[in-house]
């Protein structure tokens, strides 16, 4: 050790103030730079590559954050000291609801695309207590004015986020970010978009779509979740048209009668004698047909069920179905509209006029909990109602970050082909799912689930405002009505472009809008769109071929279960359409944090997280331990209150520094070798944990690899340091090189072991007696000593035994003992001998025997004289 490391060991090691100090030297060192000139080199076996998660750029981090972006990092670290050039990038989801609702909360704004821009604009308030989440108290500002804002809130949340993955510690190239709303994004989002449309696999229709009231928005399948909600059956007779009776239903939506073309029930039901009689819907006369199809139960309610457009998805699958199977040509009714009132005018299907005059009185502009109220007191007027039933709770779809249910409405949208149906598409989704390794392998399951049970395309656009613009216009008809079938896109060479401010070849300004001109589709992508390209947008796809060809198909994608059939999916599904392969070869599943009461943590359950005072409090190795602490696809509870695991973190790291102090106290010689076989046995049992967690690391278990790792360092700490101390220590010793020598190479070997995990206090440990960092040094390899591990667990055992006897007789441990037996097997008789002068040692033994027995106890101790201690 040379003079200048020996000085830099300080006199009391602590962990404050590690991570400022190490975070500086690792971005001025460029210690996790990705050189590209070494992977060129070395090749695409050389590089490992990670398709990192970019967390929304909306509000804060949390708990759960740091603790799947803690694993990440730990195979990151692992594979740098494997000496692979590790490509670890770092993206910020910026566009998406998410964040337009947060920006306006935040400046108690609204956009209306009407508005002209004001370059002037301030608004109302910045956070605070002034937070506004009605739209009326909000201010209306022009689309590019609220553009501004959002772009100017995420990037202060992405200095946070930063900020706060680098106290983490998290080994990321900063070099290598991006945006998911940068020009860069946006050209590759549009770009693949372009690709997929000339090959067939984006289409736009106009079908029935699941909508958002709040944010009036399309949403996705893979956006909705299901939330109990009160309902009640109302009971409805539908009288024959000829007059002879009626067949009664019950629905829990009354409001949509109006909208109902359709009454089905089950091919073998109780009702099976009806199918193909014509009813009239009650009050409203509209004339329609009871249709036979299998979804409809025979034994639920009456057995027959009504079909309205549109009241839930399987109104879709009647709708759609029923028009295919029986021919015929069901009407597509709309009641209620864009903002979630009733429309003015009844649908087309309702006739009679005292029927419409009541509806445009009644039920044009209310909502449709009003609606409902005043259609079952007008049935119940008429008789038509003969029950409503007891209130129940239900299953609901919900947008995932909305706040009232779902409705269906018909509109215009764009859509992406993703196996639904397409047998040969969904095929080639499951086989590249089944190549890719799943880490755990249950998740798998997840994915296949998900991708079996599509029931339509996805849907690409949102009519919102901060995203990827769709980079289409449409040509005008003569009467300035939109021809769909004449859709104009840009040349590729033009991207990125925005539609409503840039100009289709062959179109002047002045052609906007007009007869005969274009009109520009105002629609943007959804933010899934384009965050399923994450690989492409970090590996340069089409930016950059060669970045591209050193990183993909990249190593690893990690993130949470809950996105697999949202992020994961959508990710492999572009991948497979543009390159017919699976982006990455493996996927490392993370669980959630859940509270005590093994609640997941949630913003709408206001039982989050942030981590900021957890880390300020604890440090960040203690954090990343806990983080470590547990396995791929589990769940792990998180007390703020009591974070035991932390807390065991902590005492871990502080111990690495001041072990690392100890044993670095004992010069060691030149020519010091391993002669003693206690040193011997030591270095051979650490060459097994290397075995073990290098292979824990490999196989993405990094808690196991911890387990192995830690259960190690204790035993080295509490046996094997008391154990030789002594002799370390006398340089009249002739064991004592060997011990200094066997304590720096478990020193060394032990630090980089826990390196990936506890980052800092490593660090700091080695930069007491190594050059360069601890994390681009070379991973520790078994050293193949020629030892017996046997020594070591017999003397452990045999000082634990030792200890106990001191303290039953209610003796300090450094009281002086004039003999001592210690009984044991007599194959373990020999291990004792071979470590018994440094069992004498460190119990101040004088004379020190061994009998055959059973098990290893000491049977016999006599504490010598009181004036002799």
């Amino acid at each position: 050790m040379s003079e200048h490391a020996a000085s830099a060991i300080p006199d009391k090691p602590a962990l404050e103030g590690l991570e400022a100090k190490w975070g500086e030297t690792w971005a001025a060192q460029g210690t996790y730079l990705f050189d590209r000139v070494r992977a060129a080199e070395n090749g695409r076996a050389g590089v490992y590559s990670i398709d990192t998660p970019p967390p929304t750029a909306s509000g804060s981090l949390h708990i759960g954050h740091v603790f799947s972006y803690t694993h990440t990092d730990i195979k990151a670290r692992f594979e740098r000291m494997r000496g692979k050039s590790v490509f670890y990038p770092m993206g910020w989801d910026d566009n998406g609801l998410p964040t337009e609702r947060r920006v306006q909360n935040y400046y108690g704004v609204r956009c209306d695309p009407s508005l002209p821009y004001d370059p002037d604009f301030t608004p109302p308030f910045e956070g605070g207590d002034n937070k506004s989440s009605r739209a009326a108290d909000q201010q209306p500002i022009s689309r590019r004015n609220f553009i501004e804002l959002c772009e100017k809130l995420t990037v202060e949340d992405e200095k946070q986020f930063e900020a706060l993955f680098r106290q983490l510690g998290l080994s990321v190239d900063w070099t290598q970010t991006y945006r998911t709303i940068s020009d860069d994004t946006i050209r590759q989002s549009q770009l693949a978009f372009l690709r997929g449309l000339e090959r067939g696999e984006a289409y736009q229709s106009l079908a029935p779509t699941l909508w958002d009231i709040d944010f009036r928005s399309a949403i996705a399948q893979a956006e909705l979740e299901d939330r109990e909600q009160p309902a009640a059956y109302h009971t409805i007779d539908f009288p024959f048209a000829d007059g002879t009776g009626s067949i009664t239903i019950e629905t829990t939506r009354p409001e949509l009668l109006p909208a109902c073309i359709a009454i089905v029930t089950h091919p073998e039901g109780p009702h099976k004698h009806l199918i193909g009689t014509k009813v009239k819907t009650p009050f409203f006369g509209a004339e329609i047909e009871i249709h036979g199809h299998h979804l409809a139960l025979a034994d639920k309610g009456t057995g027959a069920a009504m079909v309205c457009t549109f009241g839930d998805v399987t109104d879709i699958v009647w709708w759609r179905e029923l028009r295919t199977t029986d021919g015929g040509d069901l009407p597509n009714m709309t009641t209620i509209g864009l903002d979630g009132r009733f429309l003015a005018d009844a649908p087309a299907i309702v006739t009679d006029a005292a029927a419409r005059d009541w509806y445009a009185a009644e039920l044009a502009g209310k909502t449709v909990f009003s609606a409902r109220k005043a259609i079952v007191e007008k049935l119940q007027e008429t008789g038509d109602m003969t029950a409503v039933g007891k209130p129940f709770n239900h299953a609901v779809k919900f947008f995932e970050k909305g706040d009232r249910p779902l409705e269906i409405v018909s509109t215009r949208q764009w859509y992406l082909r993703n196996g639904a149906r397409d047998t040969e598409l969904r095929d080639q989704l499951i086989a590249n799912g089944r190549e890719l390794a799943w880490h755990p392998d249950f998740m798998r399951v997840r994915y296949e689930n998900w991708v079996g049970g599509l029931t339509g395309d996805w849907l690409i656009s949102r009519q919102r405002f901060f995203g990827v613009p769709i980079p289409v216009w449409y040509a005008l008809d003569e009467n300035g009505e939109r021809d769909y079938d004449r859709v104009l896109v840009p040349s590729l060479d033009s991207l990125p472009i925005d539609p409503t401010t840039d100009l289709p070849e062959g179109y002047t300004e002045e052609q906007r809008g007009v007869p005969g001109g274009f009109d520009a589709e105002k629609d943007i992508f959804d933010t899934w769109a384009t965050s399923s390209l994450t690989p492409q947008l970090a590996g340069g796809w089409q930016r950059d071929e060669d970045l591209w060809n050193l990183v993909a198909p990249f190593d690893l994608r990690p993130q949470g279960q809950d996105i697999i059939r949202t992020w994961l999916f959508s990710t492999m599904l572009r991948s497979t359409l543009e390159d017919q392969r699976s982006p990455w070869s493996n996927a490392a599943i993370s669980g959630f944090i859940v509270d005590p009461d093994r609640k997941k943590m949630s913003k709408s359950k206001g039982n989050v997280v942030t981590p900021a005072d957890i880390l300020d409090k604890h440090g960040s190795d203690a954090v990343r331990y806990w983080s470590a602490s547990s396995r791929l696809g589990m769940d792990a509870a998180f007390d703020p209150q009591n974070p035991t695991q932390v807390k065991i973190g902590r005492r871990l790291a502080i111990k690495i520094l001041n072990a690392a102090k100890f044993v670095l106290s004992f010069p060691v010689p030149e020519d010091a070798q391993i002669t003693h076989a206690l040193d011997a046995s030591m270095l051979t049992a650490l060459d097994e944990v290397v075995r073990g967690a290098t292979a824990a690391y490999e196989s993405y278990d990094q808690a196991k690899a911890l387990e192995i790792t830690e259960a190690f360092f204790w035993t080295f700490c509490d046996d094997y340091l008391e154990l030789v101390k002594e002799r370390a220590y006398d340089q009249t010793n002739v064991g004592q090189a060997s011990a200094a020598l066997a304590l720096r190479l478990a020193l060394s070997t032990l630090l980089r072991l826990l390196a990936p995990i506890v980052s800092f206090a490593t660090e700091e440990a080695w930069s007491w007696f190594e050059e360069g960092s601890i994390h681009t040094a070379a991973w520790p390899e078994p050293l193949g000593t020629d030892g017996d591990a046997a020594v070591l667990s017999a003397a452990s055992e045999a000082l634990i035994g030792i200890r106990r006897a001191k303290t039953e007789a209610k003796a300090s441990q450094k009281t002086p003992v004039a003999s001592a037996t210690i009984a044991a097997p007599a194959a373990e008789i020999a291990a004792l001998e071979a470590a018994a002068d440094d069992l004498r040692a460190v119990g101040r033994i004088a004379e020190l025997s061994f009998a055959e027995a059973d098990e290893l106890a000491v049977t016999a101790i006599e504490l010598a004289p009181a004036e002799e201690a």
